[in-house]
């Protein structure tokens, strides 16, 4: 089995899903499937609205739901981050090499980028945290300098590939024709995965 996940490094709820999907896909024998997107991109070709071009009542309720997904999963964040919003692609552009690298650990990374942005006030444009986080993971800290064009033209395909399969947020994971978006539906994931092994 194959679960496509759909991310977004600068979202707050990737960054609260951790490494909870690749335990998952671990747990199934599934194979995870990282493709980092363009979210802006993916609001506006399927009909979302930038956080920041949200109605106040929406905004609020954005805060009070990463507040409680936070504390609920036992992790820091810090609603107003320092950084945020910031450019994603070049961490995207590092995950992606990374996937391609293989020789560190890929979840490790994606949930070191997510976590410098939401709880530890780094800019994951930033190339120096980019290598802090890829040196974390177990890769090489240069390996984002690598590979950028082959990164730039994978990022622009997954968003394309996002559209196409029916995504329109992050995190968002499919499987076959099932669909699963948020955080608050990886329990979901895993009885699916368990139903169909």
């Amino acid at each position: 089995m194959q679960i496509d996940y759909y991310l977004a490094t600068i979202s707050p709820f990737t960054y609260l899903a951790g490494t909870d999907p690749a335990a998952i896909a671990a747990r199934h024998g599934a194979t995870l499937n990282y493709k980092p997107l363009d979210i802006m991109g993916l609001f506006a070709r399927t009909g979302g609205t930038p956080p920041k071009d949200r109605h106040e009542n929406r905004k609020a309720y954005r805060l009070q739901e990463i507040r409680r997904t936070a504390a609920a999963r036992d992790m820091p964040i810090n609603l107003h981050p320092a950084h945020w919003p910031t450019n994603p692609a070049p961490s995207s552009y590092a995950l992606i090499a990374a996937m391609a690298d293989g020789t560190g650990d890929v979840a490790a990374l994606l949930a070191g980028l997510t976590r410098a942005c939401w709880a530890e006030e780094r800019d994951i444009a930033d190339d120096a945290v980019i290598a802090d986080c890829l040196a974390a993971a177990g890769f090489d800290r240069a390996l984002a300098s690598r590979g950028m064009m082959a990164g730039a033209e994978q990022y622009a395909r997954n968003l394309e590939d996002a559209v196409a399969a029916g995504a329109f947020g992050a995190p968002f994971f499919i499987v076959g024709e099932e669909r699963f978006w948020g955080v608050d539906r990886l329990d979901q994931l895993d009885a699916h995965l368990a139903a169909t092994a």
